[in-house]
């Protein structure tokens, strides 16, 4: 799906998980956090690579929420993972309400 978007010039940003959490975090540490949320939500296509690898901390939760939010009915997100999201991904976010409110934006067009 990248490669199809990359050839009908679409804009697509790849980042692991864990580079995003660290990427956010050193961005809200130099009070860049601003241009780089603008930077994550202006693609066509975002894709997060191995969500669940590892446990996020609130601040890096909150900030993923964020993204999800401001590219939510704009923009196409594809992540990957190993876990299901129906019951893991609380522990993914450390907050099942957290996780809950980003699934429900995931999730919303394909329950339609």
């Amino acid at each position: 799906m990248a490669l199809e978007a990359i050839q009908h010039r679409y804009t697509v940003y790849f980042v692991t998980a864990h580079d995003l959490v660290q990427m956010l975090q050193q961005a809200y540490q130099n009070q860049t956090i601003k241009q780089k949320m603008r930077v994550l939500t202006r693609p066509h296509l975002l894709i997060i690579d191995e969500i669940g690898y590892r446990k996020m901390e609130e601040p890096a939760a909150h900030f993923f929420f964020q993204i999800v939010s401001e590219r939510y009915e704009t923009g196409s997100i594809i992540l990957t993972s190993n876990k299901s999201y129906y019951g893991s991904w609380g522990d993914i976010f450390g907050d099942s309400v957290l996780a809950t409110a980003i699934l429900d934006r995931l999730l919303h067009n394909d329950q339609h």
